[in-house]
């Protein structure tokens, strides 16, 4: 009888970007089960929700400093052994308190678990010599296909909430165990890390960059459809084409991006994917065909989607401060773009319409090929 082959390094850090994206995607399809069970209304589950994006922070900034002082495979074992043992608490949750307390823990491992396979992988590619963080950002994404279908499907199959996240815990800790065994033991800095360390102005462009295409993506995520209907490209019932043609888009584009990357560099990739994104934002915006408007969002996909790695990337090849503490900065900045970017958003689109709104957002992207040489060195 034959074992489980162990895996190395790359796949090591596949595995774990597959779980952090797989058991992080279970949640989003029980947020209205978990509403309907604690009877509240839309503004009191807002504030519960606000509980995983405190707790998100609080990991990343926490796991940059562990990872710092420990290295990066300890906290991408306990970072993703905590989404899956919390994943079941938030099926049965049935008051504010059993909610709200076991999210916020589950968002700070997602937050540790992001910033400490972001290290892992960084400490992979430059061991390899060769460009993988856009295939490890594609798996994330496949992950979270992945988790959203198997929680969608379990769910219209009458599987109870609770067996099914049980379901997807179990095999999240078998890949996890997995991954465990590949994962690099590197040489951690030490106890004597600083708490904390003043980011330098490559990683503030860095993070800058980043948080801005995080606001991107989670604009396109919560206001495309508004935006497409806004502008009379689509009915309601199509609404929803432009993000399902972003998403698309993404993925394809990370599952080719270390390709891309080996062949134009990681500067050429900085300008033209934000050049193509911005293409793509103005097509939606201006473009009267409706088939060429909603296309915008497949080049806004294909642009964004090796921008991030690419910057993850940069931060953990910067020497100016540590690694992990620098890929924590980029992180907590860009979780700070997908929680506060799109409710910014809305104020704005409330002030002076939405297509404007989306304008502002044009002329922000342009801070990426602008700023390209300085985050790449």
């Amino acid at each position: 009888m034959h074992s489980i082959a162990r895996p190395g390094p790359r796949l090591g850090t596949r595995l774990a970007f597959v779980v952090a994206g797989f058991i992080s995607a279970c949640w989003v399809p029980l947020i209205p089960f978990a509403k309907s069970r604690l009877e509240v209304n839309d503004a009191e589950l807002g504030l519960l929700l606000l509980s995983f994006g405190v707790g998100s922070l609080i990991g990343v900034s926490a796991a940059g400093l562990a990872a710092a002082r420990i290295g990066s495979r300890p906290v991408v074992l306990a970072g993703g052994v905590g989404l899956c043992f919390l994943l079941p608490a938030l099926s049965v949750a049935t008051t504010p308190l059993t909610l709200g307390a076991p999210l916020f823990v589950f968002g700070a491992s997602l937050g540790a678990l992001d910033v400490a396979m972001n290290s892992h992988g960084v400490e992979v590619e430059t061991t390899a010599g060769v460009p993988l963080m856009s295939g490890f950002h594609a798996l994330f994404s496949l992950g979270g296909f992945a988790g959203a279908a198997w929680m969608t499907l379990s769910l219209r199959s009458s599987v109870s909430p609770l067996a099914a996240t049980v379901a997807a815990s179990l095999l999240g800790i078998c890949l996890i165990a997995w991954a465990a065994t590949g994962l690099l033991r590197t040489r951690p800095a030490g106890p004597r890390v600083a708490s904390f360390v003043l980011p330098s102005m490559v990683v503030a462009v860095i993070a800058a960059l980043a948080a801005t295409m995080f606001l991107v993506e989670g604009a396109v995520y919560d206001w495309s459809a508004l935006l497409a209907l806004d502008r009379r490209v689509t009915g309601e019932a199509d609404a929803g084409m432009g993000f399902m043609l972003f998403s698309i888009a993404m993925t394809v584009g990370r599952l080719s991006g270390d390709a891309v990357v080996r062949r134009l560099g990681a500067r050429r990739v900085l300008r033209y994917g934000g050049g193509i994104a911005i293409l793509g934002l103005a097509l939606v915006l201006t473009c009267p065909s409706a088939p060429l408007a909603i296309s915008g969002f497949l080049l806004v996909g294909l642009g964004a989607a090796n921008v991030v790695p690419v910057l993850f990337s940069a931060a953990g090849r910067q020497t100016s401060m540590p690694p992990t503490l620098a890929l924590a900065a980029v992180t907590s900045t860009g979780y700070a773009g997908v929680l506060a970017g799109p409710p910014v958003l809305g104020f704005v689109a409330h002030a002076v319409g939405l297509p404007n709104a989306f304008w502002l957002l044009t002329g922000l992207l342009l801070l990426v090929p602008s700023l390209a040489g300085i985050a790449t060195g």
